[in-house]
């Protein structure tokens, strides 16, 4: 039954179904062949939504939109240009620099594509190609599930049960997350010189550094606040979520006054899109996934993998290799709802640290947002400026390679991922 499943899952993925009907439509077939009341659908459904944790998604996604639309995108901006708008390839430095900014706030690598699309691709259109400053833009917003809050590690802890938490997979990822930022930076240095980009921006200036850090004050305790609260344990990922979305809210209406009350019924509406496009896909996948278990799946699974190998190495190096090979054909919040049940398990039963390997799985996943033919921030960005995905992946590539590169280095060196939540007691 089960290979019936996933191949119906794969062809009505195949044929344009939104996977999340894709995963339904096969989940019905599934009860249907294996003679099960098909009452187990619904429950599954409204067990599998029924999550407090799943509310800080839509929270997160609001404060990122209040943060776009209430002119603190072109605080952080203005900082970042401060600082490295006048090195060579500033402004493709200012991109990277300010999509880790809006990455502590909003955790998805979509919307900050979205926002940084609109808002530096024609700035870089003057001064580099478009490609060029398309491929930085889709490579730095890579950052937003990475650096945390993470939309992909709540959906990743949602799904791997009480193995590992939210707090500890959003401490995991600021080293990481760190290192991909002068990584990217770094090639954005490398790239301007080879292609001859002239300078761009002010001088560098103390005074204008320190002008910039005073009007963008406020704006940086917005991580301080909320991703200190949740680690110390002060609020949950969802009340650190909602508290977002105010201090947002307030420095729009009040601070840089760019926010109206017209802005909050779109605001809401591109959150809720996104937020109910997850919900779908966990919603339509808890069936499926209690096919597998009927099934006993994830128990086959371990043992043929244990019997193959009882190298925690190995079975490591399988799964990224599986994962690079699926993030290309498969969207992420999928592959997350599908195989972190599967795998989480067997990885303990290795005795891998569940934080380690959670956090590589996550950024496996992250880095394939960038790989053909389905990666989504390639269709993401190639749609606002105007350019095919064949071109998109022409320049994107050398980007690829120092995000996988960033991952081998985790991989080989998990103190980089581990050390920061052990000290924080996790």
């Amino acid at each position: 039954m089960v290979p019936a499943v996933i191949g119906a899952f794969f062809l009505l993925a195949l044929l344009g179904m939104p996977l999340a009907l894709s995963l339904g439509l096969a989940s019905v077939g599934g009860l249907w062949v294996g003679d099960l009341s098909l009452s187990v659908l619904p429950q599954r459904m409204m067990h599998a939504v029924n999550s407090f944790p799943l509310m800080a998604i839509p929270f997160f996604m609001l404060a990122g939109e209040l943060m776009i639309r209430g002119g603190i995108m072109e605080r952080l901006i203005e900082f970042a240009n401060s600082i490295v708008g006048r090195v060579r390839g500033g402004l493709a430095h200012v991109t990277v620099l300010s999509s880790m900014g809006l990455s502590s706030v909003s955790g998805a690598a979509v919307a900050d594509a979205s926002a940084l699309s609109a808002t530096l691709v024609p700035a870089m259109r003057r001064s580099y190609d478009v490609g060029y400053g398309s491929a930085v833009v889709a490579a730095s917003s890579n950052l937003g599930p990475i650096i945390p809050p993470s939309a992909a590690m709540i959906v990743y802890a949602l799904m791997a049960g009480s193995s590992v938490s939210v707090g500890a997979l959003f401490m995991a990822g600021v080293v990481p997350g760190l290192i991909m930022t002068v990584a990217m930076m770094i090639t954005c240095t490398v790239l301007a010189k080879l292609r001859g980009y002239s300078l761009t921006g002010e001088a560098f200036s103390l005074r204008e550094v320190a002008r910039q850090t005073k009007r963008s004050f406020i704006v940086f305790m917005m991580p301080v606040i909320v991703i200190g609260g949740i680690v110390g344990g002060v609020f949950t990922a969802t009340e650190g979520a909602a508290i977002a979305v105010v201090y947002a809210a307030l420095i729009g209406f009040f601070v840089t006054r760019r926010l109206s009350l017209a802005d909050l019924p779109p605001a809401l509406f591109r959150a809720a899109i996104t937020a109910s496009i997850v919900g779908a896909l966990i919603a339509f996948a808890s069936a499926l996934t209690f096919l597998f278990t009927v099934e006993l799946v994830p128990m086959r699974l371990a043992s043929a993998i244990q019997a193959f190998t009882a190298d925690p190495t190995v079975f490591l190096l399988l799964v990224m290799a599986m994962l690079l090979v699926v993030g290309m054909f498969l969207e992420s919040n999928a592959a997350y709802i599908m195989l972190v049940p599967l795998f989480a398990p067997i990885a303990l039963e290795y005795g891998l640290d569940p934080i380690y390997f959670g956090f590589l799985f996550v950024l496996n996943l992250v880095v394939a947002m960038l790989t053909p033919p389905v990666g989504v921030l390639l269709f993401v960005v190639g749609g606002v400026s105007r350019l095919s995905i064949g071109e998109m992946v022409r320049n994107v590539w050398p980007f690829i390679l120092v995000q996988y590169a960033v991952l081998a280095l985790c991989f080989f060196f998990p103190p980089i991922v581990t050390t920061l939540p052990r000290l924080l007691g996790y």
